[in-house]
């Protein structure tokens, strides 16, 4: 059983990359987190994230629901135990699409899993991509600039990190990673 733990400072490419390797593999399920962030136009509740408020998020923290979570960017993030064990049951493997603070985590709680982390070519590069995708006010966007630094310097605990310089390859090289 696979689980492939892929982490990355927003706009680097992570979920562009991840939805490539879902495509390719549907026997790779993908680990769908939980949020209190609320969904952006083209997200749908139980297909990107599961968008929940705080109550229920702090109730599923208060029933130790989750093999990880983590405030990201002003909102809380979390990867329920139950995603892990759907998963186990249905595919051979999981996805995580998660934050360095979430990768820890599910590290200390399954040591097996694979980590990835992606790297922008550079923050100009970056800050790039960020604006461009259009989703955050301008100070989201700083946040998640500022942000990004300090995801960045958390590279070394992955078990890969892969430059995404040209989508192709680094498709191919996170698609080694794993299969």
């Amino acid at each position: 059983f696979l689980m492939l733990i892929v982490s990355s400072p927003s706009g680097a490419g992570k979920t562009t990359l991840c939805n490539r390797l879902r495509a390719e593999f549907p026997d790779l399920r993908f680990s769908i987190s939980h949020t209190t962030r609320k969904p952006r136009p083209t997200e749908v509740d139980g297909r990107e994230y599961h968008f929940v408020d705080q109550p229920v998020f702090q109730q599923m923290l208060d029933d130790n629901a989750f093999a990880e979570w983590a405030p990201v960017h002003g909102y809380h993030y979390g990867t329920s135990l139950a995603e892990i064990e759907l998963a186990r049951g249905t595919a051979k493997g999981v996805l995580f699409d998660i934050d360095f603070q979430g990768a820890r985590q599910i590290k200390a709680h399954y040591p097996e899993a694979v980590s990835v982390f992606i790297l922008p070519p550079s923050l100009d590069e970056l800050e790039r991509r960020l604006r461009g995708r259009g989703t955050e006010d301008e100070a989201a966007t700083r946040q998640r600039l500022a942000n990004a630094k300090r995801e960045i310097a958390h590279y070394g605990f992955f078990d890969y990190v892969l430059v995404n310089d040209e989508l192709e390859q680094a498709y191919g090289r996170l698609r080694s990673v794993c299969y």
